[in-house]
């Protein structure tokens, strides 16, 4: 009996070797102290090998897992500490980039305070320099219009001299370029007297002090000839000549009609020529219109004699006038046309 009690602990013992370590039973699971005690030294030895192997097997095992789990916490710790190296540069660029931003921003914002100060600064006197321009500007017009009335003034005055100096000057229209070759201008100007005006061609105290024409250079172009300029002695000659002109009013050379006229100015000369369309409606209308000395317009309205020195005066007395009105409406309307395109080519010029 002891003997089979002790083969099937010997087989219990090698079955319980046979199994995983982690499924075996520790010594004091599989025996009892008694069980123990009963126990042969051999059984008793592979017993305690057994036992032995087992736990060395165990602590192996737990040591291994012990040490992989402290590798993996140590690469786990290694891992978080890179991790935490890494966040901390990653910390540390961003609070370089936000604080180089910062200044960058604040460097803008001084760089931007300091234009629009500049700005303001020179819209202030950009201001005060545009202030001080139209200040010159009104007082280059203002002198400008006071130069203008000086110069206007200052024309009147030398076409007024101009008018007394040639006073004793007679025009002559319309004779032919090259007629004084043969007798010159003073025995043409004889020529036109003794044609038209025998009585006074006999007059021997009717001297030409000097005679030419004008404009000096003859030009190819001009379909008109040139005017002659006849200077007499006393203006009692000059007047008597131009009275026996309007008288006659039909003035010959060798047939060819010409015209005798006073020697003005040329800024007169254009004056009486402006008169001469308002000169001929009125004549039509039987007024008696005349061009006076030195560019006055004279006519007759309602049995009395009105003069004007400019076309403005006339327009005035023009307006309180009906009739009047009625037969100057179209030549001043034109006339008032006229001067405006001459202004308009003024102005582009």
């Amino acid at each position: 009996m002891p003997s089979n009690k002790h083969r099937n602990r010997g087989s219990k013992i090698n079955d319980d070797t046979m199994m995983p370590p982690n499924k075996q039973n520790t010594p004091s699971q599989e025996y009892e102290d008694d069980e123990i005690e009963e126990m042969q030294d051999t059984d008793f030895k592979k017993f305690m090998i057994r036992t032995f192997r087992s736990f060395q097997k165990q602590i192996l095992e737990l040591q291994k897992s012990l040490m992989d789990k402290t590798e993996n916490l140590s690469r786990e710790n290694e891992i978080l500490r890179k991790s935490q190296n890494e966040t901390q540069k990653l910390v540390e660029q961003e609070s370089v980039i936000v604080k180089r931003n910062q200044n960058e921003m604040k460097s803008s914002i001084d760089q931007m305070t300091n234009t629009l100060e500049s700005l303001k600064n020179r819209m202030g006197e950009a201001e005060e320099r545009i202030s001080d321009l139209e200040d010159r500007a009104q007082e280059n017009i203002q002198s400008n219009q006071r130069k203008e009335e000086e110069i206007r003034n200052l024309k009147n005055i030398v076409g007024n001299l101009q008018d007394t100096i040639k006073k004793t000057n007679i025009r002559v229209l319309g004779v032919p370029e090259g007629m004084e070759r043969e007798k010159g201008l003073e025995g043409l100007f004889s020529e036109i007297l003794a044609e038209n005006f025998p009585g006074l061609e006999k007059d021997r105290d009717i001297l030409v002090q000097e005679a030419h024409r004008t404009p000096n250079k003859h030009d190819q172009k001009r379909s008109s000839p040139r005017h002659v300029v006849i200077k007499l002695t006393t203006v009692k000659h000059k007047e008597k000549i131009l009275k026996c002109a309007r008288e006659k009013r039909q003035i010959t050379l060798r047939g060819s009609p010409i015209r005798l006229t006073a020697d003005f100015s040329s800024e007169t000369l254009q004056a009486r020529r402006e008169w001469r369309d308002i000169a001929q409606v009125l004549r039509e209308k039987n007024c008696q219109p005349r061009i006076l000395y030195p560019a006055k317009l004279s006519f007759v309205n309602e049995g009395e004699i009105k003069t004007f020195h400019s076309k403005q005066k006339l327009k005035d007395f023009v307006a309180t006038r009906p009739a009047l009105q009625k037969i100057l409406k179209d030549v001043l309307h034109s006339e008032t046309q006229k001067h405006g395109h001459q202004y308009e080519r003024r102005e582009r010029k």
